[in-house]
């Protein structure tokens, strides 16, 4: 069986000088989106040997880029004391032995799981998680038991780790924030971007939003995949890399603030005020859509203007119900049966390109099962309204808007995708009535996509 390349994730360093006292609420992070040097034939059998020399080849740069990010650190803050001392988390294949009376055993007697190592400034290895949430990988297997995997540091404390697709789904994602207190996560991912909705960029931007965390990700740069973007996200500003044009590898590097379980310093974290939707009780779901909403359903939202049509696009593999901006100011709902978005806009410019509201109440059942309540106000790419859906790059419209959804569940990652994939953040989310909602005024660029991602853990794998 073929063995899974290295990925270089992150490196973690405190400043130990006299006069970085001003600095003892920060730590240095830094990840290397790798070009990575895959096997040609991945399905064929190698030797072993055949398999080290590959991983080798890759090991090679990771130890350029290692050095490289511990000089940054040096020529930035001065940190001399401890050249090249680091935290560094990487991933790669592990195999274990297991017992044929283990049901879930493989006919050859060995795992070979996606596998997250942990290494502390020393050299030691000080946690290792195994990946639960498999994507498209046959030659891995799935653990037998969920794994919540952390590690402290003396400079930042206790950091969660999870990888790729994980990132979609409760376990362990949610467990280590909620059971956990994890403030700061660091992600390995191989991420396929897909927009509107799910580039790597927004998704890791709008976890660490949404939390209140910081979020350090590193993807895989191969642009024949379509995989790049990778960043260092915390609760007040963000540095990130996609680059599609290029086969260059790209290291980013910044400083980073330590967050506490309050929320880190002056910051007011976004976390979910599970309290606001508990006071709306859900009894029951809205599982067919011709049903009426009632009872303890929240009511649908009203609007100051009704829409003048609706209409149904495939967006990332779902029917959504779309109302289309016409004006170039307006209030507007759409419902996806008892679930409803809501948005007030307006336009600041004069360009004639087309908008709508899309909404997205059910079961999303391509390239995985999990249930979704989406509200998205996203450009079509064209001048169809057939078009809407699809994904683009690039908008020359700037909008203001106040997005918000009657959303039964608290989680919910909001998004802001501006022209040439760069990434905004809301002036304000949180509840109000009922309703989660976004704002947005003055984007310096026009906007691609503006959505609130919920995810409804407990409706996965059931049918609508």
């Amino acid at each position: 069986m073929s063995l899974f390349v290295l990925v270089i994730i992150a490196v973690l360093w405190q400043c130990h000088t006299a006069s970085s006292q001003e600095d003892s609420g920060h730590y240095i992070a830094a990840v290397y989106e790798h070009r990575v040097m895959l096997n040609p034939n991945p399905s064929d059998v190698c030797s072993r040997q055949e398999a080290l020399e590959h991983m080798s080849k890759n090991l090679e740069i990771f130890e350029e880029q290692a050095t490289e990010a511990a000089k940054q650190v040096l020529h930035r803050l001065s940190c001399m004391a401890r050249n090249n001392r680091m935290y560094l988390v990487a991933n790669m294949p592990d195999q274990q032995e297991c017992n044929h009376s283990d049901p879930l055993c493989p006919p050859d007697g060995k795992y070979i799981f996606n596998t997250d190592v942990v290494f502390r400034d020393d050299g030691t290895l000080i946690a290792k998680y195994h990946k639960q949430n498999l994507y498209f990988e046959a030659a891995f297997d799935t653990p037998p038991e969920y794994e919540h995997v952390t590690f402290d540091t003396p400079f930042a404390g206790k950091f969660g780790i999870f990888t790729c697709f994980d990132i979609l789904f409760y376990e362990p994602s949610i467990t280590l924030i909620e059971k956990y207190k994890v403030k700061q996560i660091v992600y390995p991912t191989a991420w396929m971007n897909q927009l509107p909705l799910l580039s790597a960029i927004q998704i890791q931007q709008s976890f660490a939003t949404a939390f209140g965390l910081n979020f350090l990700a590193a993807n895989i740069h191969r642009i024949d995949l379509n995989m790049t973007g990778s960043g260092i996200y915390t609760p007040s500003h963000s540095v990130h890399h996609y680059d599609t044009d290029t086969e260059e590898g790209r290291l980013l590097v910044t400083k980073v603030p330590v967050l506490t379980n309050s929320g880190g310093g002056s910051f007011k974290s976004n976390v979910w005020d599970v309290s606001s939707v508990q006071s709306h009780p859900q009894s029951s779901f809205c599982v067919n859509r011709d049903q009426e909403c009632g009872g303890p359903l929240i009511p649908r939202l009203e609007s100051a203007q009704a829409p003048s049509s609706t209409f149904h696009a495939i967006m990332m593999y779902d029917n959504y119900t779309f109302v289309p901006l016409v004006e170039t100011q307006g209030d507007l709902t759409v419902c996806d049966g008892c679930f409803c978005c809501r948005v007030t806009y307006q336009r600041t410019n004069a360009i004639s390109e087309l908008y709508s509201l899309g909404a997205f109440n059910g079961l999303h059942t391509v390239h995985g099962i999990y249930y979704l309540e989406v509200c998205a106000l996203v450009k079509c790419a064209d001048s169809s309204w057939e078009s809407c859906g699809e994904g683009v790059t690039e908008a020359e419209s700037s909008l203001d808007f106040h997005l918000q959804g009657n959303f039964t569940t608290p989680y919910i990652f909001p998004q802001i995708l501006a022209s040439e994939m760069q990434l905004a953040t809301p002036d304000s989310t949180g509840w109000d009535s009922g309703s989660y909602f976004m704002s947005k005024k003055g984007m310096s660029g026009g906007l691609v996509t503006a959505a609130l991602y919920g995810r409804v853990y407990e409706r996965d794998h059931k049918p609508v």
